[in-house]
């Protein structure tokens, strides 16, 4: 949404987002609030307040209704910056706030330097709106988790036992291990159990027409480990490949680095930042565990995790995990950057051409 030409707006306008009503503040190049008022938040009454007018900065935080509303304006000609208030504001809570003031504040910023406001890019609708059925499927998941786990602890409770096996023959397998007395009160759930079971994995099917969509995630999928619900969600989370100038920049965006809180001669170690995007971070851990689980093949990714964790010592194999993440996430970007084939041993072979040059 931010332009790479040089232009310095006459009206910048602070819009603090709420659910039923948004307010604004407008400043003007000599820092004077010139407007305030409360707006709707509903299409009608952005179109009417945004609408026919010079064109202006207008600055809001991340939130629930900022996708649409930041396109909308963008689409009345306006510049649309959406700041970052995990950056803005971190974990302080403010000790003076509302809504008048968080308005005036953001326009302020956003006409000193938009820099201060740590921007984030929204996606498209048609990205937002596949992105909704994987973070549908993924709250299923949870749910069922959750009904699995409470059937077993209730069975444990009475001397009984479901012995251990997927989720998704879980409802089948427990039903004829029920002990008599909690028949009544667990078959329902298992009869929800089911028919959850049932729409993940009907969702895994669109999932995977989806991704027919969008022809980068077949080559995502190269590394094994790396199905079709991970590529897709790593593409539209991305969205644009080219507005990391870096491949190695994937990694901080996905929040798998660690902290960094230096000082002095001082520098703790700390673990990883967690920005970004919570799922698309745990669908890349999830597939850095498989690689090195025991069906993970042999590939430079897993020897480096593998070299890591065997260097002992507390988490060792925690952090092996989110380092083969960050590096699986670095690879998947070069993947659909380069449109390269993947090798899952180019590092070892390298490595062997460098020890005989030296021979």
């Amino acid at each position: 949404m931010l332009n790479d030409t040089v232009w310095f707006p006459k009206i910048t306008i602070g819009l603090d987002l709420g659910d039923r009503k948004s307010h604004t503040c407008e400043v003007d190049q000599g820092s004077r609030v010139i407007r305030t008022a409360a707006v709707p938040t509903t299409r009608s009454a952005v179109e009417a307040y945004f609408g026919g007018r010079e064109r202006c900065r207008v600055v809001m935080e991340a939130g629930t209704h900022s996708p649409w509303i930041s396109r909308q304006i963008a689409e009345l000609g306006h510049e649309v910056v959406v700041a970052n208030p995990t950056e803005l504001y971190g974990g302080r809570r403010r000790k003076k706030r509302n809504d008048r003031t968080d308005a005036e504040s953001l326009a302020r910023q956003g006409r000193a330097d938009v820099k201060l406001l740590h921007p984030v890019q929204h996606r498209s609708a048609k990205a937002q709106a596949h992105l909704e059925l994987i973070r549908a499927r993924d709250q299923l998941v949870r749910v069922r988790t959750k009904l699995i786990n409470h059937v077993r602890g209730a069975v444990k409770a009475i001397g009984g036992r479901v012995t251990i096996c997927s989720a998704e023959v879980f409802a089948g397998r427990a039903a004829d291990q029920i002990p008599s007395e909690l028949r009544i009160v667990l078959e329902p759930m298992l009869a929800v159990i089911t028919d959850v079971t049932q729409r993940i994995k009907a969702m895994d099917r669109q999932v995977e027409q989806i991704a027919l969509e969008y022809p980068a995630t077949m080559r995502l999928q190269q590394p094994k480990g790396v199905g079709a619900l991970t590529a897709l969600a790593f593409v539209l989370l991305i969205e644009d490949p080219k507005r990391f100038k870096q491949s190695r920049d994937v990694g901080p965006y996905f929040g798998l680095v660690p902290r960094l809180d230096e000082s002095s001669d001082s520098t703790p170690q700390l673990g990883i930042t967690k920005a970004g995007d919570e799922l698309g971070r745990r669908l890349l851990v999830s597939a850095a565990q498989y690689m090195l689980g025991p069906f993970g093949p042999e590939c430079d990714l897993r020897r480096f995790g593998s070299a890591i964790a065997a260097r002992g010592g507390k988490n060792a194999k925690k952090r092996a995990v989110v380092a083969v993440a960050r590096k699986l996430a670095v690879l998947l970007h070069r993947l659909w950057v380069t449109e390269a084939a993947y090798d899952p041993d180019r590092q070892s072979k390298r490595g062997c051409v460098a020890h005989a040059e030296l021979v």
